[in-house]
């Protein structure tokens, strides 16, 4: 038991006994505990696995590579439109985590045995995302920006892209091109919270330590 989990489940207003339930099952499969991104994360052998989270509607556990695992209950979601690799199984309730306490422990064992052989995920590379016209624009503009963004780790790329690219208008396109420059120059991700920034992130709440 990690006393930063300790300390992180404390301070909880919502979902303690949900998230401490979670925590306990994952300790009961010998998997190493630390506070990553400011959530209980579970390692096996050094290689993340699984990480908690709490959420307004759901508490869930993700597993890193559960693209890669069967599924066979068909229990996991998607965290998000565009999530290629991570999937999670979701609670709304502690008797629904006691239910599932089983499969639960063998999603766990599939997930040891994948990263025990090695598998990866294939992600979709960055070449494949379509650069919408208005950023392009932007960065031929813009050196600085356009170098900037170059430096910007693949996930980080993708995740601007995807952005920019969702709105069906032009100038709702450009506005968050404009709205999310600053971060771009700075060597920021979408969802990475920076303090002083004109435009914060939702996930900004001020309760972790913040990016510099």
């Amino acid at each position: 038991m990690n006393p930063k989990v300790d300390a992180f489940l404390v301070k909880l207003d919502k979902w303690q006994a949900e998230l401490s339930l979670l925590r306990s099952l994952l300790l009961e499969m010998g998997l190493e505990e630390d506070l990553k991104w400011s959530s209980p994360c579970y390692s096996h052998d050094k290689s993340n696995l699984v990480i908690l989270q709490g959420f307004k509607e759901y508490v869930a556990i993700m597993f890193f590579k559960g693209v890669l695992l069967k599924d066979s209950a068909h229990v996991f979601s998607k965290p998000g439109e565009n999530t290629q690799s991570s999937r999670q199984i979701r609670f709304t309730h502690l008797d629904d985590i006691l239910s599932k306490e089983a499969l639960i422990k063998a999603y766990i064992l599939e997930a040891i045995e994948v990263e025990k052989s090695g598998a990866k995920v294939t992600l979709k590379k960055i070449e494949d995302y379509t650069v919408p016209e208005e950023f392009q624009s932007a960065m031929d503009e813009d050196e600085a920006l356009k170098t900037a963004f170059a430096r910007l780790t693949p996930g980080r790329q993708r995740m601007y892209l995807m952005h920019f690219a969702e709105p069906k208008q032009a100038a709702t396109r450009i506005s968050r091109i404009e709205k999310t420059t600053k971060r771009i120059l700075i060597g920021k991700g979408l969802s990475d919270c920076i303090c002083g920034l004109s435009q914060k992130m939702p996930s900004c709440d001020g309760s972790h330590k913040h990016a510099r």
